[in-house]
């Protein structure tokens, strides 16, 4: 049935029985289930009102239809970055990468920006991009975790994508995060590590938080008494 409105456009379900050689009622039921699952929608034709009687509605594929097809990004996209790096460089790469993490960054911003717990508030964010992300709570420290990586293929060859990532979501969470695990190098989900914000009396060691000791009072020493000069009888 997708596939039949794929290379045939729009189509009404009477239209679609004819091209399958079955009857619209059982057309129907296919394309119920196909609208419940939102990879078909229906729209009424613009012939609608034209003449009498009840208006027809043809049905389309949606984007999430589409998707369903195999498709080429991934190579389009591994074969625009090896140009990319063919003529700048690792850093020429890394700059698309980070242009490509700044609309995510931009409107995952929206969504973090005052929430109590902004691990969880980009969790949800990064879930409506496609990521299926999860994370503890940031007040005691946690892992963010993203059950799917949409550029998994492209970024196992081009490590500069996770770095960009990992650097946007630290900043979103405004704390040094770091990465444990990658869908791109082989583990099962992406994990991020998110630390706890410092306590009172700690202090930041390159990528530790260490707690700060008090420095015991050490007791003066006397100084030796200066022994008294002996007298020589006049």
């Amino acid at each position: 049935m997708s596939a039949l409105l794929l290379e045939h456009g729009p189509q009404t379900a009477a239209e679609l029985a004819v091209l399958l050689g079955i009857s619209p009622a059982a057309v129907r039921r296919h394309l119920d289930a196909l609208l419940a699952t939102g990879r078909v929608e229906e729209r009424l034709t613009r012939e609608a009102h034209r003449g009498r009687g009840r208006p027809a509605r043809r049905f389309h594929l949606t984007d999430a239809g589409r998707s369903a097809f195999p498709h080429a990004y991934d190579d389009l996209a591994l074969t625009a970055l090896r140009q990319v790096a063919a003529l700048g460089g690792p850093d020429a790469v890394r700059a698309v990468a980070e242009a490509q993490m700044a609309g995510l960054e931009a409107r995952a911003s929206t969504a973090v920006a005052g929430a109590g717990d902004r691990a969880q508030a980009l969790a949800a964010a990064l879930t409506a991009e496609g990521y299926a992300a999860t994370a503890s709570a940031i007040s005691s420290g946690g892992q963010l975790c993203q059950h799917h990586c949409p550029v998994a293929h492209v970024a196992a060859e081009f490590p500069q994508l996770c770095e960009a990532e990992t650097a946007v979501i630290g900043r979103l969470v405004g704390t040094h995060v770091q990465r444990l695990a990658t869908i791109a190098h082989g583990d099962g989900i992406c994990t991020t590590h998110i630390p706890g914000p410092l306590r009172p009396g700690s202090q930041r060691a390159g990528n530790r938080t260490v707690p700060q000791r008090p420095v015991p009072d050490t007791p003066r020493t006397a100084a030796p008494a200066r022994p008294e000069r002996e007298r020589t009888p006049a």
